[in-house]
C-alpha cells in the first residue's frame, strides 16, 4: 500500500470486516473529491417517442403471455421494503411534540404547520385500516377513542398510535402498518403484495415467489409477520415461497470530510454510510431469479383487477422482447446476411430505442454483428410509467451519452443540472412519472444469470452533504437501482393508468381512493 494512502492498519481491518477492499474505499474518496457529472437530458419521453401505449387488443394478448411466463415458474416478485415508518407519521410526531399539555386539543395547535394534517387525521380517523386496533388498544388501557375525538384530545390518541407501549407505529417499518381494510380482513403492505403475487406470479404448481429486502432491526418482526400472512392467505392452490435479505455491509460507502479525507467517528474509526437503494442491486444479483417484478413496498393499492392485468401485460411484453432477442443471438454470426442484419438493427432501433453510432452502421458485417450481439446480450427491463400528476420523483427521459447517442433512462432531479435553463426546461417538460413498477429479465440466452453490476453506470452515483454530530460530511450513494444501476440495460417504457400508482409517503395518503376501495 502506498505510504501516502490515507488508511491505517486499523482502518484496513475495519474495511476487511465489512468486505470492502482498500482499493474500493479509495475509489469512494476519489469520487467524492472529483464529483460526478450530471445526466445530459435530450428530451422527455412521451407517448410514441420513448413511451409505448398498449391498446386493449394487445393488452389481452400480452396478459396471456404473462400468464404463460408465470405458469412456467419464471416469475419472482422483489420488494424493496422500507425502514421505520417515522417519516410517514412525521406531521403527527411533530404535533405530539408540540402538544406539551396532556389535555391539549387539535385546536390548540391552530397556526402550526402540522395543524391541517392533524385536523384531517382526527376528523377521518375511522377511515384508516388501523382504526379498530387503535380503538381496542386504548380500551385495554381504560380509555375510549370516541370521547377523546369528540373532545379533540390528541395526546392519548397519538401516544397510543405511535409509541411502543401502544401500537408502536413510529418504530415499525411501513411493511407492517395496516394499509387496507376489507370485510373481515385487514391487510398490511406485506399481505397486499403477497395477495397480488398470488394473482400474477404463481406458477402451475401453485408456488408464488416473493422476496423482501429488510432492515436488520426489523428482520425478526418481518419474519413473524410473513409467517402469519402466509398461513392466512395460502390455500390448496397457493404456496408462498417468501425470502428476505438485508442490504449487504459491503455496499456501504465511505464518508469523507469536506476536504476529501476519510470522515472519522469520535472513536477515530472510519465512518460508513448506507449506499442508498442502488445498493440493492447486489441483493437482486444474489437472487438468481429469471424474470423479476420490482415494486416498492408502499406502492400498493387495494386489490385491483386493473393493476393485475397491467402487470401481467408487462411480463408478457418482456417475455416477447426477450424471445426475439434470444432468437437474434442464436442466428447472428459473422457471416450473417444483409437481410438478417437489417432486421436485427430495425429491432434494436425501433423496439429497444438504441441508436447505433454512425461508425457501426458503416462498419463491415462482422463488426455490425459484434455490436448487435453486445447490445442484445444484456438484461432487459419493461418499466411502467404513469402520466405526471405532480408527484415528486424521477421520470423517463432520452439521455445523451458521451458518444452523442441517446438512450432511455429513468432520471431523478438530483441527476440533472437544474441551474442550467435548457436542462431545467427539458426536465420540467416531463409528461410521465416513474412509479417504480417494472419487470426485469436477468438471465442470458445461455440460461446463466447476468452479473448485473456490469450493466450499471458508476458515474451516475450521487453525492450529498450531511451532518453528523454537528460536523459536515460528504456521503456517496450508489447509482439508483432503477436509475444508473440499470443504465446499460435494454429498456422499454410502457404507459400505465394512473390508478395503478398508489404511494404512501404520509399517513394521509391512505385516505386516497386507491387505498379506500374507491
Amino acid at each position: 500500500m502506498p505510504a501516502s494512502h490515507p488508511f491505517s492498519e486499523t482502518d484496513l481491518k475495519q474495511l476487511r470486516d465489512r468486505g470492502i477492499s482498500a482499493e474500493r474505499a479509495a475509489g469512494y474518496l476519489a469520487t467524492l473529491a472529483e464529483g460526478l457529472p450530471h445526466a445530459v437530458l435530450d428530451r422527455p419521453c412521451t407517448r410514441g417517442d420513448g413511451i409505448t401505449v398498449i391498446d386493449d387488443g394487445e393488452l389481452a394478448r400480452l396478459c396471456g403471455r404473462g400468464d404463460e411466463a408465470a405458469r412456467s415458474g419464471r416469475l419472482t416478485k422483489f420488494v424493496p421494503a422500507s425502514g421505520a415508518a417515522s417519516r410517514m407519521f412525521q406531521a403527527l410526531l411533530a404535533a405530539r411534540s408540540a402538544a406539551t399539555d396532556a389535555a391539549a386539543t387539535v385546536e390548540d395547535l391552530r397556526g402550526r404547520p402540522e395543524y391541517p394534517a392533524l385536523r384531517e387525521f382526527m376528523a377521518r380517523l375511522e377511515r384508516f385500516a388501523f382504526y379498530p386496533d387503535l380503538e381496542a388498544t386504548l380500551e385495554r388501557n381504560g380509555k375510549h377513542l370516541q370521547p377523546l375525538r369528540d373532545a379533540g384530545r390528541i395526546r392519548e390518541v397519538l401516544d397510543c398510535l405511535l409509541d411502543a407501549e401502544g401500537l408502536g407505529y413510529a418504530g415499525l417499518p411501513k411493511a407492517l402498518i395496516p394499509f387496507h381494510r376489507y370485510p373481515g380482513d385487514c391487510r398490511t403492505p406485506v399481505a397486499e403484495h403477497l395477495v397480488m403475487a398470488r394473482a400474477y406470479v404463481r406458477d402451475r404448481g401453485g408456488t408464488a415467489r416473493v422476496h423482501f429486502t429488510v432492515s436488520p432491526e426489523h428482520r425478526e418482526a418481518m419474519e413473524r409477520h410473513v409467517a402469519s400472512v402466509c398461513r392466512r392467505y395460502q390455500d390448496r392452490d397457493t404456496r408462498f415461497n417468501v425470502t428476505l435479505s438485508e442490504q449487504r455491509p459491503d455496499t456501504d460507502t465511505l464518508a469523507a470530510t469536506l476536504d476529501n479525507q476519510p470522515f472519522r467517528e469520535p472513536d477515530g474509526g472510519l465512518s460508513f454510510r448506507p449506499g442508498g437503494h442502488g445498493a440493492l442491486l447486489a441483493n437482486l444479483n444474489d437472487l438468481g431469479a429469471d424474470m423479476v417484478f420490482i415494486q416498492n413496498i408502499d406502492n400498493i393499492a387495494v386489490d385491483s383487477g386493473a393493476a393485475i392485468g397491467c402487470r401481467k401485460a408487462l411480463a408478457g411484453l418482456l417475455a416477447e422482447l426477450q424471445t426475439r432477442a434470444f432468437d437474434y443471438l442464436h442466428r447472428l454470426r459473422p457471416e450473417a446476411g444483409p437481410s438478417l442484419l437489417d432486421e436485427a438493427f430495425h429491432f434494436v432501433r425501433a423496439t429497444l430505442s438504441v441508436s447505433p453510432p454512425a461508425t457501426v452502421t458503416r462498419a463491415p458485417a462482422a463488426e455490425r454483428v459484434r455490436f448487435l450481439r453486445e447490445t442484445l446480450d444484456r438484461p432487459f427491463r419493461v418499466c411502467g410509467m404513469v402520466p405526471s400528476a405532480g408527484e415528486p420523483g424521477g421520470g423517463p427521459f432520452w439521455v445523451r451519452g458521451s458518444d452523442g447517442t441517446c438512450s432511455l433512462q429513468i432520471v431523478e432531479s438530483s441527476q440533472v443540472d437544474v441551474a442550467t435553463p435548457s436542462q431545467w426546461k427539458v426536465f420540467a417538460a416531463s409528461t410521465h412519472f416513474n412509479p417504480v413498477d417494472l419487470v426485469c429479465a436477468v438471465r442470458s440466452h445461455s440460461g446463466a444469470s447476468f452479473d448485473l453490476t456490469r450493466f450499471s453506470d458508476p458515474r451516475s452515483a450521487f453525492v450529498s452533504i450531511k451532518s453528523s454530530e454537528g460536523r459536515q460530511l460528504k456521503a456517496l450513494e450508489h447509482p439508483g437501482l432503477w436509475n444508473g444501476g440499470m443504465a446499460r440495460w435494454n429498456t422499454v417504457f410502457v404507459e400505465l393508468p394512473p390508478e395503478t400508482f398508489a404511494p404512501v409517503k404520509t399517513v394521509l395518503d391512505l385516505l386516497r381512493p386507491e387505498h379506500q376501495g374507491r
